[in-house]
């Protein structure tokens, strides 16, 4: 008999809400599932860590981005089964899955999809699946969590990235398998594990969550013509083609910044560092996909 888990962040929803939820594992023939709220993602790990001590088989996650990559840092590794109730603003992870945001939906994905095994990253020792990012993307996060995102959803990434297009640069190295890849003065590095890690635009054409690598891009624009210039490269799928961008693939990837750098992991903001050290995890998560999945991490020739 399969035991079901729900984490759930309670000031998240889509759909009818917690109560639509409810009804849907009731219908499915899980009346009593293990359940977990939280007030904030940071209390995702303690829950998580319930469920796993108490026999769930299955943990569906309600909340955003940063919801998931809290739990997934704690069950990384393990034989946990993570399903996904997309309940945030960008959603990428349930996005580049193909995980919709509708209940009963999810629910079905997470009760008889496919369990697929999945890489995370670890940036400084904490696991995420989606990206980290460092400099104006994680500028822009961090503004629009301050009280813009839950007013205006989407629309406050466009309002703070705007705001903070004459951001500092800062000289850094990066070394990608410990080579040098870069150094002098970047506006932004992003480093992605999924194609899709701004809403419906695939800046990383190719990326696959389970070939143990990761992208990364650095961007060197300053000025704000500059930004227009990459962010339109970027939307037509011609990030290569841009003066002000450098890309990469690798497993092993160092960061080391002038001065401390603000960061951000699946679009939870982080304190300065100095330093990042990001690392691959082959197939260290199992996360419940659609059936069939074609679409989910490239079609296979």
């Amino acid at each position: 008999m399969t035991t079901v888990a729900v984490v759930a962040h309670s000031k998240k929803s889509f759909g009818k809400g917690l109560g639509e939820l409810r009804r849907v594992l009731h219908d499915a023939g899980f009346p009593e599932p293990l359940w977990y709220e939280v007030a904030k993602s940071k209390q995702v790990p303690e829950c998580a860590k319930q469920a796993m001590s108490a026999g769930a088989d299955v943990i569906f996650v309600w909340g955003g981005d940063g919801t998931v990559q809290r739990c997934i840092d704690t069950v990384a590794g393990t034989d946990a089964i993570i399903a996904l109730l997309p309940a945030g603003t960008a959603n990428l992870l349930a996005t580049n899955l193909g995980v919709p945001q509708d209940i009963a939906q999810a629910v079905d994905i997470g009760l008889h999809g496919e369990r697929r095994a999945l890489d995370t990253a670890t940036a400084n020792g904490e696991h995420f699946t989606v990206m980290a990012g460092a400099g104006l993307d994680a500028l822009m996060i961090k503004d629009a969590d301050a009280g813009l995102k839950d007013r205006f959803g989407r629309a406050a990434y466009l309002w703070t990235g705007a705001r903070n297009l004459e951001a500092s640069p800062v000289r850094a190295k990066v070394e990608v398998e410990g080579r040098r890849f870069h150094k002098g003065k970047v506006t932004c590095v992003l480093v992605g594990n999924v194609k899709d890690v701004f809403g419906g635009v695939e800046v990383f054409d190719g990326s696959r969550p389970d070939d143990g690598l990761l992208e990364i891009g650095i961007v060197t624009a300053k000025s704000q013509s500059q930004w227009i210039r990459t962010l339109g490269t970027v939307v037509l799928g011609r990030t290569e083609n841009s003066p002000f961008v450098v890309t990469a693939r690798g497993s092993r990837i160092k960061m080391t910044f002038e001065k401390p750098t603000v960061y951000e992991l699946d679009g939870g903001v982080r304190k300065k560092t100095k330093k990042l050290k990001i690392k691959v995890h082959p197939k260290s998560i199992t996360v419940c996909v659609p059936v069939p999945n074609a679409d989910l991490v490239g079609e296979k020739d």
